[in-house]
């Protein structure tokens, strides 16, 4: 599959979209501009690749929204070499989002076709980084603590396991609430015991499901 002057004309727009919804982190916005995200998709979707939708990438599973990704990213305030720990690979498109942005990435996904997909993918549009089978309620602790954590699918509660490994200072989004709907939520850990919430609007993502699946 290319990536041709059409498709970066039609990133253009969807950066333009974003920007008019809200979104001002620039490096943010440009990290969108870059990424092909046609590729990450079925071809049966190509045509819409490049609208604020969500689609199905199997498993179960789905890419989220544009706005949602860059929503989600702008909230982690990233740094250059942050060290970040994703949780839900899926498409491995948000990951690229946060390489884009000079991030040291370590991604955790637990359906076992998802992960062995984009682990091959990934390396062919150039994004190197540790992509690991899991259960992302633990997390990764063997790699902790980590400066920022995103989780990119609905939890119904905030794992103790993710806010141990998060940094003193770090950031956390997460999405929380039910099967339908969660409010997206930015955590900063303020000492090794207390932590800061902020609740933002509502978003609509898959479940953040226990245990690996075989």
């Amino acid at each position: 599959m290319i990536d041709n002057f059409r498709h970066k004309g039609l990133r253009l727009k969807l950066v333009k979209l974003l920007s008019e919804m809200g979104i001002k982190d620039e490096n943010v916005l440009r990290a969108i501009s870059k990424i092909p995200r046609h590729m990450f998709i079925d071809k049966a979707f190509l045509e819409f690749a490049y609208q604020n939708k969500a689609f199905p990438i199997g498993s179960g599973q789905t890419i989220s929204h544009p706005y949602t990704v860059a929503y989600q990213t702008e909230l982690l305030d990233l740094k250059a070499h942050d060290k970040v720990l994703e949780v839900g690979t899926g498409s491995g498109y948000q990951t690229a989002v946060l390489l884009e942005l000079k991030a040291q990435v370590f991604s955790i996904e637990r359906q076992k076709e998802l992960y062995f997909k984009t682990q091959n993918f990934l390396p062919k549009l150039g994004y190197q980084t540790m992509l690991f089978f899991g259960d992302g309620y633990k997390g990764l602790q063997k790699f902790a603590p980590f400066d920022k954590i995103i989780v990119t699918a609905g939890a119904p509660f905030i794992p103790e396991d993710l806010l141990y490994q998060l940094k003193v200072g770090g950031r956390m989004v997460i999405p929380v609430g039910g099967s339908d709907t969660q409010k997206m939520v930015l955590i900063t850990k303020t000492s090794e015991n207390n932590i800061e919430q902020k609740v933002f609007g509502d978003f609509s993502f898959v479940p953040l499901l226990r245990k690996k699946s075989q």
